[in-house]
């Protein structure tokens, strides 16, 4: 399936630059293939390696929008300790690798990847996932729902009622404000309640400090819908 859906988080439409992107795979072919795409695609590749520590040596503290990472590097790191170097550069980290490896795309993910595209992807559905990822939006396609169904060992927050209600809003995306007028309570309450949500996602390893952080663990928990097998996102 080529589809992809997104869900935005109070994110622009668009950037007011070309998408900066980095490029983290061990293989060359694979890293000259993605930087030709970017480039066609009007993208400013700014530093392709072969591991994440070479990558982030390589881009030197220049701001990048998105790191194109590759699951399994020929350097032994770990897919968590590479998703958080890559995102500690301030760039947002799209998993591009083969369809199968569906313990490794659940790790990138609890890590805090935006989402995750195959390797069997057509080149044109890869960069609508770079340039969906660079404008905050969370990559929810069916190898990202695949990963989190697998996995019966994903821990879910146990929430009440009423912070799933204000979960449900707010990833949704409305201010807090907002959902406070709506759920009938105070601004504070309001708060309170999302701050409640964080910590409990934190207790079970899946901190959520974002909004789109908090989108994603909503999409993962059921809280909101994901995508359906025909292609659709849940929604009548």
């Amino acid at each position: 399936m080529d589809a992809i859906v997104t869900e935005l988080a109070a994110a622009p439409d668009v950037v007011d630059h070309p998408v900066r992107v980095g490029i983290a795979d061990d293989h060359e072919s694979v890293r000259l293939g993605i930087k030709a795409a970017c480039e066609n695609a009007g993208f400013n590749v700014i530093f392709a390696a072969a591991t994440v520590r070479e990558l982030v040596d390589g881009i030197g503290g220049r701001e990048v929008d998105v790191i194109v990472l590759d699951l399994s590097l020929g350097d032994g790191s770990l897919v968590t300790d590479n998703v958080h170097l890559a995102r500690s550069t301030g760039a947002s980290v799209l998993v591009h690798s083969i369809a199968d490896r569906v313990a490794l795309v659940r790790e990138a993910l609890a890590a805090g990847a935006a989402g995750v595209i195959p390797k069997s992807s057509p080149t044109t559905t890869v960069m609508a996932a770079v340039a969906s990822v660079a404008r905050g939006d969370v990559l929810n396609n069916l190898e990202w729902a695949t990963a989190i169904d697998a996995d019966r060992d994903f821990a879910k927050a146990q929430l009440g009622r009423r912070e799933r209600d204000v979960l449900h809003l707010y990833a949704s995306g409305l201010p807090l404000k907002m959902v406070a007028m709506q759920l009938g309570i105070a601004h504070s309450t309001a708060r309170e309640y999302l701050d409640r949500i964080r910590v409990k996602y934190v207790e079970v390893g899946r901190p959520a400090p974002t909004k789109v952080d908090l989108l994603r663990r909503a999409v993962e928990d059921g809280i909101l819908p994901g995508l359906d097998p025909d292609g659709g996102d849940g929604r009548g």
